[in-house]
């Protein structure tokens, strides 16, 4: 089992060159990904318009299956306010795209459940597209159209405050009287968490998984099932 640090640094690279703002509701997606139980991976983040133009050639010059309708300049990613995400593999070997595995058994596919979180924090979703759908994609477009970025707008202070707060509402309500814990086992780290009047909250999958049970969700019952081997 990964922790939230090593998932994280799996990611970082793809968010270099974003706009902060994106970077950071990307980061926060992790992070709420893996307190849900499902890691993620960000697979592509900013884009140069060469790189644009190279995909859009798969499947029309060049081999391949189409991937994107968009040329160089007509994609958020080449303005650096868009990712793709894939569902990471528990062991952080490869990914999936599988959008209707149910990895944590709650009976949402994780792939909803990553959509549903990022939403939350503000961004639009490919899978919503009526011409063309994108189902890894999520964007921060701040109102501004492709024809804007075009011509040299970029997202407005207003605009992007407003987003930042969004991005940080939740967490700023939640972490109130709080502080940060670490969990080890036998003197390694294997979940982060929080202390809240007297209580500390950590991810029970990632404690159950370190000590070799397994975990599911009935949803249902609303109720938490650990396996234990042992």
């Amino acid at each position: 089992m990964l922790t939230l640090a090593q998932i994280k640094a799996k990611s970082a690279a793809r968010l270099k060159g974003l706009h902060p703002v994106v970077s950071a509701a990307a980061d926060k997606l992790i992070e709420r990904c893996y307190t849900c139980g499902i890691p993620i991976l960000i697979t592509q983040g900013l884009r140069t318009f060469a790189e644009q133009d190279r995909l859009f050639a798969q499947g029309r010059t060049a081999a391949g299956g189409i991937v994107t309708n968009a040329k160089g300049g007509y994609s958020y990613h080449n303005y650096g306010l868009a990712v793709d995400f894939a569902l990471l593999l528990p062991d952080g070997s490869g990914v999936s795209w599988d959008m209707k595995s149910d990895g944590d058994r709650d009976g949402t596919s994780d792939w909803h459940e990553v959509v549903q979180q990022a939403k939350a924090l503000g961004f639009e979703w490919g899978g919503d597209w009526t011409s063309f759908k994108d189902y890894p994609h999520f964007q921060l477009s701040f109102d501004l159209t492709i024809a804007n970025l075009l011509a040299g707008t970029r997202p407005a202070p207003s605009a992007v405050e407003a987003a930042y707060m969004l991005i940080n509402r939740e967490e700023s309500q939640t972490m109130t009287n709080t502080v940060s814990a670490v969990v080890n086992l036998n003197g390694c780290k294997i979940a982060e968490g929080y202390i809240k009047e007297g209580l500390t909250y950590v991810p029970v999958r990632a404690v159950a998984e370190a000590l070799g049970a397994s975990v599911g969700f009935n949803a249902a019952t609303r109720t938490v099932e650990i396996t234990s081997s042992r």
